[in-house]
């Protein structure tokens, strides 16, 4: 089912957008994703400083990689995805500037919960897995990919750069918000731009594309955390969850956070947080976002 919603962006591959299925799983196109972030000198983004962290190269943001699933969750679960939908991704292999990647949706099952829910995962042409989760539609889902690592995360014994940080940590009435300035240009760039990202009469407003809406959910991140001394960080899984989507661009949003948990791994110092947004103007909670941010030790004078 081809939709609607979706319309061509030759500046990031030539390929038509189209979705295959074999044996009920859909296929999008290969496509090369940019690296907004290059110019961010220092950063894992930036192409020198990423190889001495032992990358290949400057990496592709997770977040980017959200924006290939959208016409295919839209195709296997109809426009309430763009409402009540969920993408829960854990990052296994980085990419870089340019590199092709492949998004694909498993079949969806029924949950007994209501909605409907499907494993998801991208790879590049040579079968290197990039990331995988699941996705969901109908009530937010408590066995997504990302919920369930949650429950096997080991409290870290020794943290250095977020020694600070305190599991249950909270932050409330943060403000939250995209504009157009902001996402726009990133329109012309991103792999699948649909049109209700840029055409407002659609939904009653420009839709913020999935990584401009973790962008906003994000708002809380500062906030909620105090580091010590200088890092490169790194996104290790996200989740984004509509709740009363879309979310929109060029408006007023309140996001709330909390610290959900603390781990480390031999490389990395982790932190697990939810973000929940609000409208401005009060209400029901509009989208929600679980994320573990990755601290690498290897960038940081504590560690080293």
């Amino acid at each position: 089912m081809a939709t609607p919603l979706q319309m061509g962006n030759d500046m990031t591959d030539q390929t038509p957008f189209a979705i295959r299925e074999h044996d009920g799983v859909r296929i999008g196109p290969i496509r090369r994703p940019t690296n907004f972030s290059k110019a961010a000198v220092g950063s894992i983004h930036d192409d020198a400083r990423a190889r001495e962290l032992g990358f290949r190269g400057g990496t592709v943001a997770g977040n980017i990689h959200f924006e290939q699933y959208p016409p295919l969750l839209i195709d296997a679960f109809g426009d309430d995805w763009l409402r009540t939908g969920g993408l829960s991704l854990y990052f296994l292999n980085a990419t870089t500037d340019g590199e092709p990647v492949q998004a694909f949706v498993g079949p969806p099952e029924a949950r007994a919960e209501g909605g409907w829910r499907a494993k998801v995962w991208m790879e590049t042409p040579d079968g290197v897995r990039v990331n995988e989760g699941t996705a969901s539609v109908g009530p937010p889902d408590e066995m997504s990919a990302l919920r369930l690592r949650l429950k096997d995360v080991r409290p870290a014994q020794d943290l250095r750069i977020l020694r600070s940080a305190r599991v249950g940590d909270q932050v409330r009435d943060i403000p939250a918000r995209q504009d157009s300035e902001q996402t726009d240009p990133r329109l012309e760039l991103i792999t699948e731009p649909l049109a209700i990202y840029s055409d407002p009469e659609l939904m009653g407003g420009k839709v913020a594309s999935p990584a401009a809406a973790i962008d906003c959910l994000r708002a809380v991140e500062t906030a909620i955390f105090t580091t010590n001394g200088p890092f490169v960080g790194m996104f290790g899984a996200i989740e984004l969850q509509f709740l009363a989507g879309p979310v929109f661009v060029d408006r007023d949003y309140l996001a709330e956070g909390r610290v959900l948990a603390l781990s480390e791994s031999p490389k990395t110092e982790a932190a697990w947080f939810e973000s929940t947004l609000y409208s401005s103007t009060g209400g029901a909670p509009v989208a929600r976002m679980i994320m573990l941010s990755r601290l690498l030790k290897a960038s940081s004078p504590l560690w080293t």
